[in-house]
């Protein structure tokens, strides 16, 4: 009572906001009309002083607590990373004792392949596809910022090589990078994909086989580029997936960057995000099928810290039988030095059958409030039985209105990723997930009868 002082809430307390945490807020205003406050500690009666902020240039002091970002460790010493644990929160949706041979350093078996062409099948244009080998550190390898978490720098150190491809100018077709798994000895695999300035460009990386792979991509947009980049998982049964995207986007640049998984027994690919320039543009578009007893898990870390970018995350999955598994952690800081920032992360998740669990955590970091947008919102939920009656009625069977609640569910997804190579063969896939899926479940039907 008759103070100036500003308290910090956490989000963890009551009155905070369900997935924000908000740190240099509420800031009150002091005697002079100036932002800034006084935390008391509880320990003891010592006051540490907040720096006060100029009103006229609210960014000028970064922000009086670290951000998650700054918080976790980068770099490429294994060492610099805990052994994950369930308490920990990067790992604690994820099935710890199903992936512990990607936190050792390993010899990778050499087994997993990759070709590179057109989507068509015919050889790229070395003119504007350029194709080539690096060990890992050399060249652009290595360039986009550092792992952030023990699996990403363990891929970083039992991998020896990256395979680089370097775009350039207007390329009509897309460019399919194939990579395929022969076995589940362990692998490691690097890609770099990198853009000049004004490129426009295609990008499909597919993965197919049996594998167990440590897999990192960096991913670097030019300025003024606008490129799609998709990664389809489509493994067979057994195999393992554990990935770290990097990505950088350039100055005017734009990116839309999709994932689809549609197979593995265990996937988990984290994706960490900057902007390198003004006015850069991300769309990052996720799919994903899970089936019974399968853990596919995506992450992704949007960072805003350059003024008037804008970015968009939306991901949709649906969950068919028991302990099938899917996590998303969609997080998003804007920094003190993003004002005009434009952000927002979605996602849905359909659980078509029972003993199904969907995990999904929405976060989101504010540094300012001169921004034009920043929310997200998440769901999990079962069939909306009303659209299945009114499908019925109209003389739709139950099982073929079930698939059409689900590709609508998936369709506006998958028009947007906006690569007609791709689109009808995703959509295929689903419909025979739904078929199979109706298939078991009815026969667990006869089984209970």
């Amino acid at each position: 009572h008759g103070h100036d002082r500003a308290w910090l809430r956490r989000a963890d307390q009551p009155r905070a906001a369900d997935g924000v945490r908000a740190r240099t807020e509420p800031f009150g205003r002091t005697a002079d009309g100036r932002i800034g406050g006084l935390i008391p500690m509880a320990s003891n009666n010592t006051e540490i002083t907040i720096p006060v902020a100029d009103p006229n240039d609210p960014y000028a002091v970064p922000a009086a607590m670290p951000s998650s970002a700054d918080r976790e460790p980068r770099s490429f010493d294994v060492n610099d990373f805990a052994v994950p644990k369930r308490k920990q929160d990067d790992w604690r949706y994820t099935p710890l004792d199903r992936i512990g041979e990607f936190f050792d350093v390993f010899k990778p078996s050499g087994e997993t392949t990759i070709a590179i062409s057109y989507a068509d099948g015919t050889a790229v244009d070395e003119k504007h596809v350029a194709v080539s080998q690096c060990a890992l550190g050399e060249g652009v390898s290595g360039t986009v910022s550092k792992p952030s978490d023990r699996a990403a720098a363990v891929e970083w150190n039992s991998g020896r090589t990256a395979t680089v491809i370097e775009l350039s100018g207007e390329i009509a077709q897309p460019v399919l990078v194939n990579v395929i798994g022969s076995g589940d000895d362990l692998d490691a695999l690097h890609l770099v994909i990198s853009t000049a300035d004004e490129a426009h460009a295609d990008v499909i990386v597919e993965h197919h086989g049996l594998a167990r792979l440590a897999e990192g991509v960096e991913i670097v947009i030019g300025k003024n580029s606008h490129v799609s980049t998709t990664f389809v998982q489509e493994w067979e049964k057994g195999s393992k997936h554990v990935g770290n995207q990097r990505i950088h986007v350039g100055e005017g640049a734009s990116l839309r960057h999709s994932v689809v998984t549609l197979g593995g027994d265990v996937v988990r690919i984290r994706m960490d995000q900057d902007f390198g320039g003004e006015q850069g543009d991300l769309n990052m578009l996720g799919i994903y099928f899970v089936d019974p007893g399968e853990h596919i898990e995506h992450r992704t870390m949007v960072v805003h810290n350059h003024p008037e970018c804008k970015s968009r995350v939306v991901y949709k999955g649906a969950l068919d039988g028991k302990d099938a598994h899917s996590t998303w952690v969609g997080n998003a800081l804007i920094a003190p030095t993003a004002p005009g920032t434009d952000s927002y992360e979605l996602n849905r998740n359909l659980v078509l059958t029972p003993g199904a669990i969907a995990d999904s955590e929405p976060n989101l970091e504010i540094e300012n409030g001169n921004i034009i947008g920043a929310g997200h919102a998440s769901s999990v939920g079962r069939f909306d039985d009303e659209e299945l009656f009114y499908l019925q009625s109209r003389g739709i069977p139950e099982t073929e209105a079930r698939k059409l609640v689900v590709r609508g569910f998936f369709g506006e997804l998958v028009e947007e990723i906006g690569v007609p190579f791709i689109a009808e063969h995703l959509m295929n896939v689903i419909d025979r997930r739904l078929a199979r899926g109706e298939s078991d479940a009815m026969k667990a039907v006869l089984e209970d009868k």
